[in-house]
C-alpha cells in the first residue's frame, strides 16, 4: 500500500499545483458554478477522453493527463461547492483555498485507502476506458440526483458521486505515470 499511498499524494500534488496556479491566476471564479456546471464540465472532459480513446486521436495538444487533471480538480470544486454555504464570499484566498483542496483530499485519500483494502485495488487491473465509463455513470448519476432536489431513497448523495470520481481520476492519473494507459 505504501507505493499506492506515494503515487496517490504524486498525482494529487500535480493536480493541486496546478489548481492553486489557476486559482492565483483566476481567483475563486469557480464559486458562481452550481453543482450541475460542475457536472457538466467533468462531463466535458470525460467525454473528450472517450472519444480520444474511441477514435485513437486527438487534435487539440492537451492528451488525456491533462483531462484526467481536469476532471479531479473539477471534483474537488464541486465538494468544496458543497461544503461552503451558497451565501459565503466568493473571493477566497489562495491560502484558504489550499487548505479546503486539503481538507477534501484528506477525506478522499481515507475512502481510496478503505475501498483498496476492501477491494484489493482492483482498480490496478481496470481499463482507462472503465475510469471514464464509471465517471460517465456518476455523473448522470448526480444530474439525475439534482433532478430529484437532491433527495435519494436508498442511494450515495452528490458528494459521494464527486468522491469516486476524485478517485478514478487518481487512479487514471497513477496507471498513465506506470506507462500502462494513454497519455
Amino acid at each position: 500500500m505504501t507505493d499506492t499511498n506515494q503515487q496517490y499524494d504524486h498525482a494529487i500534488a500535480q493536480c493541486k499545483n496546478t489548481f492553486i496556479k489557476k486559482t492565483a491566476d483566476y481567483g475563486t471564479s469557480w464559486r458562481v458554478y452550481r453543482t450541475i456546471s460542475i457536472a457538466d464540465q467533468i462531463y466535458i472532459k470525460a467525454k473528450r477522453v472517450k472519444t480520444i480513446q474511441d477514435k485513437q486521436e486527438q487534435k487539440i495538444g492537451d492528451g488525456i493527463k491533462s483531462e484526467f487533471e481536469g476532471i479531479l480538480n473539477y471534483a474537488v470544486i464541486g465538494l468544496i461547492q458543497l461544503e461552503l454555504k451558497s451565501d459565503d464570499v466568493e473571493q477566497l484566498s489562495v491560502e484558504a483555498v489550499s487548505k479546503l483542496y486539503d481538507g477534501i483530499i484528506n477525506k478522499a485519500k481515507h475512502l481510496m485507502t478503505n475501498k483498496n483494502h476492501d477491494y484489493g485495488e482492483a482498480w490496478r487491473e481496470m481499463s482507462q476506458e472503465s475510469f471514464i465509463d464509471l465517471t460517465l455513470a456518476k455523473i448522470l448519476r448526480i444530474k439525475q440526483i439534482i433532478s430529484n432536489n437532491g433527495v435519494t431513497m436508498i442511494s450515495e448523495g452528490i458528494d459521494a458521486n464527486f468522491y469516486d470520481i476524485l478517485n478514478y481520476a487518481a487512479f487514471g492519473l497513477i496507471l498513465i505515470e506506470e506507462g500502462k494507459h494513454f497519455n
